[in-house]
């Protein structure tokens, strides 16, 4: 932990807009503010939306809008790591909420069931968004061209009956054997891993 004087130091750079100050920060608390999140993400549906790295970017990012125009007057190190605790809490407080109010868990005009995923404001952490699109190219790089066309039409947006009427096959057939790709696709990768 920093002493009185460094934090001080660190805090009046990080003020003045010195981006090593703000990563020198990032990189002191960071680890303190993603465990208190995985410690406060409890609810299942919520840890599929937003994971500790999202909450923490959150957190730093409200943190260093309001330490430059100077809302904080902070003196020691514990006070910070208090105010990001809480922050932190606060960040999981405010998604639960957005994600379980009454109103966003109705479905959609069009009768469509509610899609969590269309309240988030915050996109993906960097690493989170990159691991997906790698995930993505695996799983495309072992289908075969035959099951990559029915993931690419069931992607568009189309039903196993369009599927089926395209390709002059049963829907049943296609969905069995798209099923059945992902289930050996993920075999695959789960008996070697990527990287």
């Amino acid at each position: 932990m920093l002493s009185d004087q460094q934090f001080a130091e660190l805090m009046a750079k990080t003020r003045s807009g010195d981006q090593d100050a703000a990563r020198e920060l990032v990189r002191q608390y960071e680890p303190e503010i993603r465990r208190a999140a995985r410690l406060r993400l409890t609810d299942p549906r919520l840890r599929r939306i937003v994971d500790s790295i999202d909450i923490c970017q959150s957190v730093f990012g409200r943190f260093f809008k309001s330490a430059t125009d100077g809302s904080f007057d902070l003196e020691k190190p514990e006070q910070l790591l208090v105010l990001l605790t809480t922050m932190t809490r606060n960040r999981i407080i405010d998604e639960h909420r957005r994600q379980t109010t009454q109103k966003r868990n109705r479905p959609e005009p069009d009768g469509r069931p509610f899609d969590p995923c269309s309240v988030i404001e915050d996109s993906p952490g960097p690493r989170t968004a990159a691991a997906a699109r790698e995930l993505l190219s695996e799983v495309r790089s072992r289908l075969t061209a035959d099951e990559l066309q029915i993931a690419d039409l069931r992607n568009a947006g189309k039903s196993w009956e369009e599927v089926a009427t395209e390709l002059s096959e049963s829907a049943d057939g296609l969905r069995k054997r798209l099923e059945r790709a992902l289930d050996r696709v993920r075999a695959e990768i789960e008996a070697s891993p990527i990287g």
